[in-house]
């Protein structure tokens, strides 16, 4: 097993040192990381908390998992490693743009403007 943990479920309220003083129950803790929003600076509700060893992640795990924190119930897990990640339109798709779009003003044959029809005609000069 892994040494660090996934913690999810968060409210705002938790802090990183809440976090810490609820694992370092378990064992030693090595790192706290809350995740926060860059554009509002709150919480993302999740966070990853590294043990020192990974038999102090196992007990954290067994103990913490459910764990009703905040008026919440914590899911714990092993952290697993970030996957690399492609663009939105990478696998499986033909991406091609279809060009500049038209915007308003397109007139179908066969259907008459609305409105005063002195208005549309075109004057001769």
């Amino acid at each position: 097993m892994n040494s660090k943990l996934y913690v999810g479920n968060l409210t705002p309220e938790v802090s990183e040192a809440d976090l810490r003083d609820l694992f370092s129950r378990a064992g030693a803790v090595m790192g706290v990381e809350l995740m926060v929003d860059a554009a509002s600076g709150q919480s993302r509700g999740f966070a990853f908390v590294t043990m020192a060893t990974p038999e102090l992640a196992a007990a954290a795990l067994n103990e913490f998992h459910c764990y009703k924190l905040g008026g919440r119930h914590i899911t714990v897990t092993e952290a697993r490693p970030p996957q690399e990640r492609k663009g939105l339109m990478s696998e499986g798709f033909d991406f091609q743009p279809l060009g500049p779009f038209r915007t308003g003003g397109h007139q179908h044959k066969g259907r008459k403007r609305a409105g005063n029809p002195a208005r549309h005609r075109r004057r001769n000069r």
